[in-house]
């Protein structure tokens, strides 16, 4: 292997470098040139190759070629100097010659290359069927309009005689005369009549290499004939299709002039054939450009645009494009759209979804927001449980999306596609709840429906059930709950006969169980069957750096909710948003948000700090104190003051009893919750 080395790098070096790098018998272990973007030298880089700017430390390696195309005498004086012995030099005027050699070979083979690309690419996608065949009469190339006019395998013909494929061809007979037969027919095995040429493939030299075939089907002309003989039928039908179209649609020619509209474009702008055919675009228009005015300039199609057109002012919306025949611009066509139409529809579909999303879960992973650390380990524990069929317990305060993991564990699990059911069990009646839950066999109390009823677990087979505030369940509820995760099956109110159930339960809480248990008011071995994969959601107030983000998700919705256009919070209503507590979490920042936006102008898009209610801490509110005639607050504080001590009158009567504190005070279980957080009062207040 010849050790070779470039100096040199420019354009003849490079075509050099390309030479020596793809030959056998060379390995070029260095290239040198002083400019450091030399293409050489990139291309040396790319493929390995050793780069310099100095040759002169190559000089004391084992060379045995050395080539010089700076074309300096000095330098290659210098080379012959220092060179090692055995050395071979090549000045460059030898290789400027050698370059130019190589880059006229590169040109021919790219050119030979790109010649042979496009006879190809003619020759294959051609609609007229060719076959070629060599100087004895073997088919060498046949295209696919070929081989599907002969109703052949291309593949498997090529390489045959073509008397066997095709008996009738004259190929053959040009091979033998060399004259070209211009437009023969030929009438095929199938019936199929062809119109052929044969041209004999003779080089410059006179010598004969095979000969070619081109031809049409002749029934495709005849199919052509028939089609122009019945274009006035064609056009009538087309007529008839556009009247009888629901849809409004106007025709212009290439000047702008209207030609044709429908009874369904009358009908929905008022406008007459006396109004529009033979009249300017523009007649119909009450406010807005011409879409079709439009389109005939640009020779493009237009859609969505809107405008209101005829006397009544109608608001559409448009769809135009151009007529082109041939590459010539013949006119536009436009189809009109009733907008008040649109909306009714939209409307139509967005309460369908709404029916469809109460029997599905609606939220995914993707809906939750979240980039603390203590979230993303809440959504990594989630998705994990989502792929198992483990009970799971979603503890956290009220407000900080325990329902929205319950949709997203649903969702991201393989029972997806079946039923999920939520339970608030603080919500519904203790003496409806056991029924609701479990269903009930015909006379199994006073009013029981006929043939009984199935309960929300039976419903929710082979899907989720989501068992929200499982805190609040009695005792005896406890002990069946209990019965469903140990055994996998339920008992009807009044039934004896067990029913297996196949369903994923969701806990979700935001008491304290361990301390519930103490108490004696929740079942010990109840809450190791729920703990089994349990996942704390961090309230809002551990997650603050969150809140720009949850601000930006709940504007989006709140936009779409209350029809506005708010963009975003500024820094000083961000900055009075993250240094309040929160305690009420997510569910208080979409209330705070919400209300801001509502007392907000209509030209105002960003929230500022004066849309914010006040934020003060209830917490630093003392819940006992009776507000004198002297010390007068804002009356919201005033409000807030009296209610946390309205609810620790109820209690302490109750004795601690919250679900009989909610009922005395006419909310639920779950406000009374919220107010507990609130207001900071003590959640195991007996007396």
């Amino acid at each position: 292997m010849k050790k070779v080395m470039l100096i040199g790098a420019d354009s003849r070096g490079t075509s050099l470098l390309k030479l020596l790098h793809g030959a056998s018998g060379f390995e070029v272990v260095a290239v040198v040139d002083v400019d450091e973007h030399a293409p050489g030298l990139q291309l040396a880089r790319r493929w390995g190759i050793a780069a310099a700017s100095d040759w002169r430390p190559w000089m004391a390696e084992p060379l045995d070629l050395i080539i010089e195309t700076t074309g300096r005498a000095d330098v290659l004086e210098e080379i012959r100097r220092l060179a090692p012995e055995g050395a071979n030099i090549v000045p460059s005027a030898v290789a400027q010659m050698m370059a130019e050699l190589v880059e006229e070979k590169e040109a021919l083979i790219a050119k030979l290359k790109s010649e042979a690309a496009r006879r190809a690419l003619i020759f294959h996608s051609s609609h007229d069927g060719m076959i070629v065949v060599d100087e004895y009469g073997y088919i060498t190339d046949m295209n696919q309009s070929a081989a599907e006019l002969l109703e052949v395998d291309k593949d498997k013909v090529i390489g045959k005689h073509i008397l066997t494929v095709l008996p009738s061809s004259g190929l053959p007979r040009v091979l033998e005369t060399r004259q070209t037969e211009f437009h023969q027919e030929v009438e095929l095995a199938n019936g199929k009549k062809l119109i052929t040429t044969r041209i004999p493939i003779i080089d410059d030299n006179g010598k004969l290499f095979g000969a070619l075939a081109v031809f049409k089907d002749i029934t495709e002309l005849v199919a052509l004939a028939e089609e122009i003989t019945d274009l006035k039928e064609v056009r009538m039908m087309l007529e008839a299709i556009i009247y009888s179209s629901e849809e409004a649609i106007s025709v212009v020619d290439e000047n702008g002039n209207g030609i044709l509209i429908n009874p369904a474009y009358t009908r929905l702008t008022g406008l007459t054939e006396e109004d529009v055919i033979g009249k300017p675009a523009t007649a119909d228009i009450a406010e807005g450009e011409s879409m079709h005015m439009q389109v005939l300039k640009t020779r493009r199609p237009v859609r969505g645009a809107r405008m209101k057109v005829g006397p009544k002012n109608r608001d559409v919306i448009v769809n135009v494009a151009p007529i082109i025949v041939d590459g010539v611009l013949k006119g536009s066509v436009g189809v009109i759209h009733d907008v008040s139409e649109i909306q009714r529809l939209t409307t139509e579909l967005n309460r369908a979804r709404q029916i469809i999303r109460t029997l599905e879960a609606k939220y995914s992973f993707a809906d939750i927001v979240g980039e603390s650390e203590e979230m993303k380990v809440a959504i990594e524990q989630a998705k994990l449980a989502a792929k198992t069929p483990a009970t799971i317990l979603l503890r956290g305060e009220s407000g900080t999306g325990k329902e929205l993991f319950a949709h997203a564990i649903h969702n991201a699990s393989d029972r997806k596609y079946n039923k999920f059911i939520r339970v608030n069990c603080a919500a519904i009646p203790e003496t409806l709840l056991e029924s609701e839950l479990f269903g009930y066999e015909e006379g199994a109390f006073s009013g029981a429906r006929r043939g009984g009823k199935r309960g929300l677990f039976e419903e929710a087979n082979n899907g989720s059930i989501f068992l929200d505030e499982i805190g609040e369940l009695s005792a005896s509820t406890q002990a069946k709950l209990l019965r469903v995760l140990q055994e996998r099956e339920i008992v009807r109110v009044g039934g004896t006969k067990p029913i297996p159930i196949n369903v994923r339960v969701i806990a979700a809480t935001n008491v304290n169980l361990e301390k519930a248990i103490a108490e004696g008011a929740f079942r010990e071995d109840l809450y190791y069957r729920l703990n089994r994969m349990p996942i704390y959601i961090p309230p809002l107030r551990a997650r603050k750096e969150d809140i720009p983000a949850l601000c930006r998700r709940l504007i989006q919705k709140l936009n779409q909710d209350y029809g506005r256009n708010v963009e975003g919070v500024t820094d000083e209503a961000m900055a009075k948003l993250l240094a309040y507590d929160w305690p009420g979490n997510v569910r208080e920042l979409e209330n705070v948000l919400g209300r801001a936006m509502i007392f907000m102008k209509f030209h105002e898009v960003m929230i500022d700090a004066t849309h914010l209610p006040p934020l003060a801490s209830p917490s630093s509110v003392p819940a006992h104190r009776v507000e004198t005639e002297e010390e007068i607050r804002p009356l919201e504080e005033m409000v807030s003051r009296y209610e946390a001590s309205l609810i620790e009158q109820a209690l302490r009567r109750h004795r601690g009893n919250k679900t009989a504190a909610a009922r005395a005070l006419g909310i639920s279980v779950r406000n009374l919750y919220y107010k507990l957080e609130k207001y900071g009062l003590d959640k195991n207040i007996m007396q």
